[in-house]
């Protein structure tokens, strides 16, 4: 086990790898269910359908690999083998996700999504399970955890926003030899490549960059042969902490909001507010910002108000912020652009979103650094350390963002029968009205969920002290 301060370029390191799951869960959430429904033709009910299809998958698959990546015993300890062997699979599947044979039928393309979708939620597990596990290994101490995660959330949004900016700016924008913009099919292509190329790139920096620190680490347990029943039973007994339940809770109904409101972002800019495709190109880089600054609000939320109530009061603050404008937007108080918008539209909306962008991040790096303290935690209750397990199960509970996410979107979509393959200023008023209302609802109605289960979290400054004690004893044959 390393001490308690992590060396700035093993934070760098280990942050950059979370460029592989931004720019993955970016495109599932930014752009998948537009490119296959609008521009493919594919149903939005099957787009969302084929991801709650992966997701079942998910459930089963993610924490088998934290249980593996747990007791995997090797040279290169416990997680860098799992790191190491995911990095080309994962960025050749995705580049095939974007670039589906011209051939395929609805029906096809529905399969052919339905098959990728699980192969790269697969291979990404892989890698960012045992990846985010490295996190209370590399630290016991409850804010320098925080300051960790806050790096990898860090370039987790930064990875993913720079590639959603850059796409829409300049491989999607429009031009005389791509007059269809957002909606040309090769650039989509295009897209896919470049993405592949940064998640191989970030998943080989983070291995290498934390590399050197194997040695230091725990090891795995000597390995038994054991049924799957009895692989299972562990795995229950450790999730089974009530801290541990409010956090996957909370993070599901988060990640499921996430994946709502990032499905539909480009319908709200596009739609509801008659932004132009530059216009939402500027938009997309309040990410950017958000991210930045959550990097200076999470420590300060973990020294001030410790994390559990620092998670609060962030996501209580979202609940006043582009939610109000909406309701200003059905209100007739605000108009959408170009024509009858306040020339302060953009701009207001810019500056809502890098608030709220802050707080969202801030609240994320709470969450997985609370989801490190309970480490400590299980290992006084089960005499094992689990850190793969834990992270297996929040990172199935952040995949819900692409399949219960885009699901709740296509619902949203259906709900209001919002027309396939409409260009902007060819959808009625009434439709557009009644789609803003409907997303309205939902995600408010998430938004508040979350905090009323943040708020069953138990672990403190305290308390996460006095386990790091007990657990050290515990490892070194203490008795308690």
């Amino acid at each position: 086990m390393t001490g308690n301060r992590v060396p700035i370029l093993t934070k760098l390191a280990y942050g950059f790898g979370a460029i592989a799951y931004g720019v993955k869960n970016n495109g599932f959430d930014f752009f998948l269910l537009l490119f296959y429904s609008q521009i493919l033709g594919v149903d939005a009910e099957l787009v969302g359908l084929a991801l709650l299809i992966a997701l079942v998958f998910d459930a089963f698959s993610d924490p088998f690999v934290g249980y593996l990546s747990d007791n995997t015993r090797s040279r290169w300890g416990r997680r860098h083998p799992w790191m190491y062997f995911s990095a080309i699979p994962v960025s050749v599947a995705y580049f095939f996700l974007w670039s589906p044979p011209e051939t395929l039928t609805n029906n096809e393309l529905f399969f052919y999504l339905v098959g990728l979708s699980i192969l790269i939620r697969t291979l990404i597990t892989l890698y960012e399970v045992p990846s985010s596990a490295l996190a209370p290994e590399l630290t016991r101490d409850y804010d320098e955890r925080t300051r960790l995660m806050a790096w990898r959330t860090f370039f987790g949004w930064i990875g993913g926003t720079l590639i959603a900016a850059f796409t829409m700016a300049v491989v999607l924008a429009p031009s005389d030899a791509n007059p269809e913009g957002l909606f040309n099919r090769a650039g989509f292509t295009t897209y896919g490549l470049i993405a592949s190329v940064m998640m191989f790139t970030s998943i080989m920096v983070a291995s290498l960059g934390t590399h050197r620190a194997i040695p230091t680490r725990p090891k795995a347990p000597v390995t038994e042969t054991k049924r799957l029943g009895a692989i299972f039973g562990e795995i229950f007994e450790t999730l089974t902490s009530k801290s541990f339940l409010a956090l996957f809770l909370a993070t599901i109904i988060s990640a499921v909001a996430t994946g709502l409101a990032m499905s539909l972002n480009l319908y709200l800019n596009t739609y509801l507010w008659g932004f132009t495709q530059e216009q939402i190109s500027i938009l997309i880089l309040a990410s950017l910002v958000g991210a930045a600054a959550s990097v200076i609000i999470a420590p300060l939320f973990t020294r001030v108000f410790g994390k559990r109530k620092g998670a609060i009061i962030a996501a209580s603050a979202t609940l006043f912020l582009s939610p109000v404008l909406i309701a200003l937007r059905l209100g007739g108080v605000l108009e959408p652009m170009p024509t009858d918008g306040p020339p302060f539209l953009l701009p207001l909306i810019f500056t809502v979103a890098v608030i709220e962008m802050t707080l969202t991040i801030t609240f994320q790096v709470l969450m997985f650094s609370m989801i490190a303290d309970l480490v400590e935690e299980s290992e006084v209750r089960t005499k094992r350390r689990s850190e793969g397990v834990f992270f297996a199960a929040i990172t199935f509970s952040a995949k819900a963002t692409q399949g219960l996410g885009i699901f709740a979107a296509s619902l949203v979509l259906a709900y209001v029968s919002f027309p396939e393959g409409a260009k902007p200023g060819e959808v009625s008023e009434d439709i557009v009205l009644e789609f803003g209302l409907t997303y309205l609802i939902a995600i408010l109605t998430l938004w508040i969920a979350r905090i009323f289960c943040v708020r069953l979290y138990r672990i403190d400054r305290e308390s996460h002290e006095r386990n790091v004690a007990q657990a050290a004893a515990i490892s070194q044959g203490t008795p308690q």
